[in-house]
């Protein structure tokens, strides 16, 4: 399998997480995120809306949208639940990170990493959705392990990439224990080094 992706983004990093946790075989294809890439004739012929990820399977078929490619990979493996409704839950979890969480947490990361906007700078609108995302994220990991049943899925895989970068968008996590702690268990399940804001 190729993946073409950028590894400063989540939603290419989800993709690199999946991969190695399911032993899929890969070559990584680096496309920065703003070089251009993305708009180059052999890229748009992957995926005709220029985004990433992209992975172009054995078969020579591509497949985009970072939690398409989760679901893909994770097919009939532990991080899809076999209860019907427990991996409905996980497929929830998956449209919320793109629709109220990938939006604001990534984007607001985005402004500061990329653009060098100052977190103060930032627009407040964009800041408390984003803080209200976390916070739901707080609340859903109180007394729990994983997002979904025991065990981790997708839905945690899905949401640890840009979680786990927030601070580098100016967002504190320490009154958010129970999102430390998830945190920090998904990075050792996933033989992930502890993330720090300078990475």
């Amino acid at each position: 399998m190729q993946i073409y992706g950028d590894l400063g983004s989540g939603n290419c990093l989800k993709v690199k997480y999946i991969a190695d946790a399911t032993g899929t075989p890969y070559v990584w294809h680096e496309v920065l995120a703003r070089s251009g890439g993305t708009a180059s004739p052999e890229f748009l012929a992957l995926n005709p809306a220029g985004q990433m990820p992209v992975v172009v399977l054995d078969d020579g078929r591509p497949l985009a949208q970072s939690n398409a490619i989760l679901r893909y990979l994770a097919q009939g493996t532990r991080f899809i639940p076999a209860d019907r409704y427990d991996a409905a839950k996980v497929d929830e979890w998956l449209f919320w990170e793109q629709y109220s969480h990938e939006p604001t947490v990534a984007v607001a990361r985005a402004r500061v990493v990329y653009d060098k906007q100052r977190p103060e700078d930032l627009d407040p609108a964009l800041v408390a959705r984003a803080n209200k995302a976390l916070d739901r994220l707080e609340q859903a990991l109180t007394g729990q392990n994983f997002l979904v049943g025991t065990s981790l899925t997708i839905a945690d895989i899905a949401l640890l990439a840009y979680t786990r970068q927030a601070p580098q968008g100016g967002f504190d996590l320490s009154g958010r224990p129970a999102l430390l702690r998830w945190i920090a268990v998904c990075e050792h399940e996933l033989g992930l080094p502890a993330f720090t804001a300078e990475h």
